[in-house]
């Protein structure tokens, strides 16, 4: 259903389809369902921007009405592929080698210490030039940066600075307290700098969102103000229709699919070996399939142990809409958290898809952490220490593969729409405060 807006927001985002990832279907989705709560979206990204992962489908979720503005963007890994034979992609890939050329040292310290807050500082001037003219010929009644990159939030506050406009700041990472940050070899200087230019941010923007409760809860200390909480979710009209179909497997058989990447950060290997002492002298036949990108270590470590190498398949990155696939086939999706200083408030935009098909989840992450929280709430799974191999080991044997839907919570108030009617509500208020 499409309502006529009345009202104009500019979203500023680094991340667009083609680009995968739970980042850009955030404001993709957010974007889709806008008009209906009377904001009119317009979308402003790179036009060519430098990321891995594509999935071209994630295109269809852009309705004809909707204007997108491509504006080119210069950033400096080129400068290092080219000196370079191998592909240089992303500094934060090269801080993962175990053994770093001098050209990769050098990458990584000008990407702490002169790149700030990230590779993206050269699109700040130009876009904030840019817009100036289209916003104020336009009718743009406010706007929208989301970071990371962080560097959005600037091209933001410098137009509310030179044109005193609503201006949203949505927070998807921490910035000047994120782990990211800690793997830099980054001066105490530029670490403040971060500070500051946060702080700005914070200070200027007229409202700010993030995606969990604890990074709410930690800009709101660092901003002296309101953070507003507008979590991920998962949009309905992404389910097959026929998704109820088949919630009983009567075959011996027993499936646990994870999505998403698996990284220096996520670490499945204690899952793996729950697994394995959970079915190697169990009759059924079990299958542990790893959905998108899978780092070298757990790969090789999967190789080098027959059993798993006949029980774990890595599928490899596969669209949006394919992982639905998986999902159906599912009888347990398997979550890992990460295990670093913002784990607390870790919370994967895959983990409300996780919630909406009815599988039981298992996830290995904080227990007290958010995501936990939101899995206790809506009786979908249970949580482990991502160590607490008797736990785990005790869950998996204990599985009923006959019983693969059992939460039952609702869990409407993760719904794409519902989060969307939240947002026009802040872009509501800040358009037209009440005084």
């Amino acid at each position: 259903m499409n309502i006529k807006s009345s009202k104009k927001v500019l979203i500023i985002t680094y991340y667009w389809p083609p680009s995968a990832g739970s980042g850009v279907q955030r404001w993709l989705k957010f974007a889709k369902y806008l008009p209906e709560f009377g904001w009119e979206p317009v979308i402003f990204t790179p036009e060519n921007p430098d990321f891995d992962l594509k999935d071209e489908g994630l295109g269809k979720e852009i309705s004809k009405e909707m204007e997108v503005i491509k504006f080119p963007i210069w950033e400096p890994y080129g400068i290092f592929r080219s000196l370079k034979k191998e592909k240089l992609a992303d500094t934060s890939k090269v801080l993962e080698k175990k053994h770093k050329s001098l050209i990769d040292q050098a990458a990584i310290w000008l990407r702490a210490n002169l790149l700030v807050p990230d590779p993206r500082i050269f699109w700040v001037r130009p876009s904030v030039n840019f817009l100036a003219d289209i916003i104020q010929n336009n009718q743009i009644d406010a706007i929208i940066t989301t970071g990371p990159p962080h560097s959005l939030h600037l091209i933001g506050r410098n137009l509310k600075r030179k044109l005193d406009i609503p201006w949203l700041a949505d927070f998807r990472d921490p910035w000047s307290q994120w782990e990211f940050l800690d793997t830099l070899p980054m001066s105490k200087l530029v670490r403040n700098y971060h500070v500051k230019l946060e702080e700005s941010v914070l200070q200027e923007a007229d409202a700010i969102t993030t995606i969990s409760p604890t990074f709410k809860a930690d800009l709101e200390h660092s901003g002296s103000r309101l953070v507003h909480l507008l979590t991920n979710g998962f949009d309905p009209a992404d389910l097959p229709p026929d998704w109820q179909m088949d919630n009983q497997k009567k075959d011996n058989s027993l499936e646990i699919v994870y999505t998403g990447v698996i990284d220096a950060i996520r670490n499945p290997i204690p899952f793996l070996q729950a697994y394995q002492a959970s079915f190697q002298d169990k009759p059924i036949n079990v299958m542990l399939r790893f959905v998108g990108k899978v780092s070298s270590t757990v790969i090789d470590y999967v190789n080098q142990n027959e059993w798993l190498k006949a029980n774990v398949s890595f599928e490899g990155y596969v669209s949006h809409e394919k992982v639905f696939d998986y999902y159906r086939d599912a009888d347990i999706l398997l979550l890992i958290l990460t295990d670093t200083k913002n784990a607390k408030g870790n919370i994967p935009g895959k983990l409300f898809e996780y919630i909406a098909t009815g599988r039981r989840v298992i996830a290995l992450g904080d227990k007290g952490g958010d995501s936990a929280k939101i899995l206790r709430s809506a009786q979908a799974g249970e949580v482990f220490a991502h160590h607490d191999l008797e736990g785990i080991t005790s869950y998996l044997k204990d599985f009923d593969q006959n019983s693969r839907s059992k939460n039952s919570a609702s869990t409407s108030q993760y719904s794409r729409k519902k989060l969307t009617q939240h947002l026009a509500n802040i872009l509501d208020d800040i358009k037209d405060p009440v005084s």
